[in-house]
């Protein structure tokens, strides 16, 4: 079913999640709030870290809302980012201008055990949920507003690098080595993320994203045990304390692995990454699921004639059928925000 934009219910975003078609797709971009705004590196030069910006209630509120009033997008997510998680469960996390998050690594289950709580510390967590209070009282009222979590295979790859690496390389040896130690440190994040993500819909949202950034580092057998089935089973538990909690997952790298995504997980949509054919997509992925994508962020900085050759190639595969238009990953630091709003004029056909 279609419907006109004049028609459209107040939460377009919402409807497309529940199997609703639209001519002109709801838009949000992964990472839009950022450090390609002028007025996010502003605010972000008042907070004398990253976490105590996504700790601050006020900071992150207002980051949140910056790209809403400047581009109208359908969708605000909520600033924050995915290490919040091990943060809260005694593994601290800190950023490091120019090196990314560092964590303590975790060296051993014993030590996993030792060092981690039974339970997610929602205390810790508590600004993010303040945060999310204060978006959702001054969201336009036909915005959507998504919560997030990191995907456990994604968030474990730091916890036990205590980095960023390249393909998670030292968790894929972990899987072959120690199994029964990866295991439980993605059980325990299975626990924590329904528990931090129920939090998020009882404070406001009204979706979420679960982010599986590293799916393309696992193998075939690899992505059922260490990524579905644990995205799953958080699905599952959060659905038991939230009924019809609406849910995206997007698994970057998967390939053909995004079928899976979709048949398996209980997900209401699949986001694609820039890598997937868009036809391929359409006839593979979108015939299960509504599907989220996946215009490459290169083409929004080179602008022009590539920007509006990427958006229509998008709109023409996943037209006629549930679609929310996206990037294939995070808007890149170096977008001209004017490309954004020639982005959201093509899709708008304004």
């Amino acid at each position: 079913m279609s419907s006109s934009p004049a028609s459209a219910p107040t939460r377009k975003l919402l409807k497309v999640l529940d199997g609703e078609a639209f001519e002109i797709p709801p838009i949000w971009i992964m990472r839009q709030a950022g450090r390609y705004l002028p007025e996010y590196r502003e605010l972000r030069a008042k907070a004398s870290s990253f976490m105590e910006f996504c700790y601050t209630p006020a900071m992150a509120a207002e980051a949140t809302l910056q790209p809403i009033r400047r581009y109208g997008f359908d969708g605000a997510i909520l600033f924050s980012d995915i290490l919040v998680i091990p943060d809260a469960l005694g593994q601290p996390v800190s950023f490091h201008e120019g090196e990314g998050p560092r964590l303590d690594p975790l060296t051993s289950i014993d030590d996993a055990k030792k060092r981690l709580s039974g339970e997610l510390d929602l205390n810790r967590l508590a600004p993010v949920f303040e945060t999310i209070e204060r978006v959702r009282g001054s969201l336009p009222a036909e915005t959507t507003f998504l919560g997030f979590c990191g995907a456990p295979w994604t968030v474990a790859g730091y916890m036990i690098a205590g980095k960023s690496t390249p393909e998670l390389a030292p968790s894929r040896l972990l899987a072959y080595r120690d199994p029964e130690f990866l295991e439980y440190v993605i059980d325990t994040l299975v626990q924590a993320s329904i528990r931090y993500l129920v939090r998020q819909f009882r404070s406001g949202v009204d979706a979420v994203q679960i982010f599986e950034s590293f799916a393309g580092a696992l193998t075939a057998e690899g992505i059922g045990r260490w990524s579905i089935e644990p995205i799953k089973r958080i699905i599952e538990g959060v659905r038991k304390e939230v009924p019809g909690a609406r849910i995206i997952v997007f698994g970057r790298g998967s390939g053909s692995g995004h079928i899976r995504y979709a048949a398996e997980t209980g997900a209401n949509a699949v986001g694609l990454d820039w890598g997937v054919d868009p036809d391929w997509a359409a006839k593979n992925v979108q015939s299960i699921k509504p599907v989220q994508g996946n215009l490459d962020p290169l083409a929004v900085v080179a602008g022009g004639q590539a920007l509006d050759q990427g958006v229509d190639k998008v709109l023409k595969a996943f037209g006629g059928r549930p679609h929310i238009f996206n990037f294939g990953h995070g808007i890149v630091p170096e977008t001209p925000p004017a490309h954004v709003e020639q982005l959201v004029k093509r899709i708008r056909r304004g």
